[in-house]
């Protein structure tokens, strides 16, 4: 009898090991960061690199100048539709699970883009144009709420913690890839059609062929393994509000770790591109960020690697400054300087930024309990977005249209590492935080 017993105990032990799922390799949870961020900053980048070609089709007729602020301001939308995605994407994300999070925010990335590009324009429906318009952006930013970060806390709990920086620099890798992909059809569309046409029709051709993106995406996370922290938070279900309130401090040092960064890369990476783009025309300053954006890919997971090993407060202090040091020379090749010139002044950007976008996800996840991390995560990430990355064209506009000093929008960039450096020289390295706890 107690060998029946043994031979049916030994016989469950092998039927479970052989029915547990095989172990996720590092390179497909990469791969999940990665595909999801560059479909949603692809089309985020089209519109900014388009602004102005939208802003002629869907706002009424006035100055160049007027439709340009209305399209930003559009653009800007986005990024403030984003806290509202975090809370309700991190809750699903926290309570169902991080697979669950990422196969909705793809779908619902790729459904809103694809009727961007088939909307009528205002010249064929009037005011209901810009209304749809910015109905979708608003379904993009609500989407990325949850996308981005969820991603990032995603590969973060899945890699070894010796190698979360590395890993979870895929999903910032993906934004890139995102921007470049995007740069390079706005580039490719300006440069087989006339102006005529690429106002008219052409802009729509990325947000169709995005379609192709948002499928492949949706394949691969379908069959992603949840991670264990994935599972513990589900069990837990703890109050969100509560938890919000006792996850203050974190969140405001989510500010100081990426609001520098973003700022300084949605002027140098999508404002100025446009600016110059409308001011001169032609695709020269298109091709030269395309290329430029290479080595801000190649300086991410060189950041996420470095942080690994150096610590990543220490690294992210020394960008911070680099950032605060280089804007004002680099803004001024950007707006004055040919396509050469113009292409230097990103490069001198492209590897602080690169490497601080490339660290920046495995820190913030770090400094976050387990108990609501991807809301509470979220929710930081996205409203510092919002105030100073989603906002940075926007802002940087208005301060050259108000002040008629165009390198004005530097100052707006210092002001935000002052900030940063304030917020992060009292933390603590993050490298060794636990978790699971």
């Amino acid at each position: 009898m107690v060998r029946d017993v043994t031979r049916t105990i030994d016989k469950d032990k092998a039927s479970a090991i052989h029915s547990a799922p095989a172990p996720q390799s590092p390179v497909r949870t990469a791969l999940a960061g990665l595909i999801g961020n560059i479909l949603e900053w692809f089309d985020f980048a089209v519109y900014g690199y388009f602004a102005s070609d939208i802003g002629s089709q869907f706002f009424p007729k006035s100055s160049p100048s007027a439709q340009q602020l209305l399209a930003f301001a559009v653009f800007a939308i986005g990024f403030f539709a984003r806290p509202f995605g975090s809370l309700v994407l991190g809750m699903i994300g926290d309570r169902l699970g991080r697979r669950a999070l990422l196969t909705l925010s793809i779908a619902l990335m790729g459904g809103s883009t694809l009727i961007l590009g088939l909307l009528p324009t205002y010249q064929q429906i009037g005011m209901v144009a810009p209304l749809l318009l910015v109905t979708m952006r608003l379904i993009q930013g609500f989407s990325v709420g949850g996308e981005f970060t969820g991603s990032m806390v995603y590969t973060t709990e899945s890699a070894s913690p010796l190698t979360r920086g590395l890993i979870s620099s895929s999903t910032a890798a993906g934004v890139t890839l995102g921007f470049i992909l995007g740069s390079g059809s706005a580039w490719l569309v300006n440069a087989s059609l006339s102006k005529e046409h690429v106002a008219t029709w052409g802009w729509r051709i990325p947000f169709l062929a995005s379609v192709l993106l948002c499928v492949a995406g949706w394949l691969l996370r379908r069959g992603l393994h949840e991670t264990p922290e994935g599972l513990k938070a589900v069990a837990s279900r703890p109050p969100l509000v509560p938890s919000l309130l006792a996850d203050w401090l974190p969140m405001l040092r989510t500010f100081g770790i990426v609001a520098t960064t973003n700022a300084a890369y949605y002027l140098t990476f999508t404002y100025v591109v446009d600016r110059r783009k409308t001011q001169q025309g032609g695709s020269s300053f298109l091709l030269a960020n395309t290329l430029s954006l290479f080595l801000v890919l190649i300086a991410k997971p060189l950041g996420g690697w470095l942080s690994d090993r150096i610590g990543r407060r220490k690294l992210m202090l020394v960008l911070t400054v680099a950032t605060i040091s280089l804007i004002y020379p680099a803004l001024h090749l950007m707006l004055y300087g040919r396509p050469l010139q113009f292409m230097f002044g990103q490069l001198l950007l492209a590897v602080p930024l690169g490497m601080a976008l490339g660290l920046q996800g495995a820190m913030v996840v770090e400094i976050f309990p387990l108990r609501t991390r991807v809301t509470s995560m979220s929710f930081a990430y996205s409203i510092t977005l919002a105030l100073a990355g989603g906002t940075a064209p926007l802002v940087s506009a208005w301060l050259i249209e108000k002040f008629g000093v165009p390198l004005a929008p530097a100052y707006y960039v210092m002001l935000h590492g002052a900030v940063g450096l304030a917020l992060l020289w009292p933390m603590q390295e993050t490298n060794n935080n636990v978790l699971s706890d």
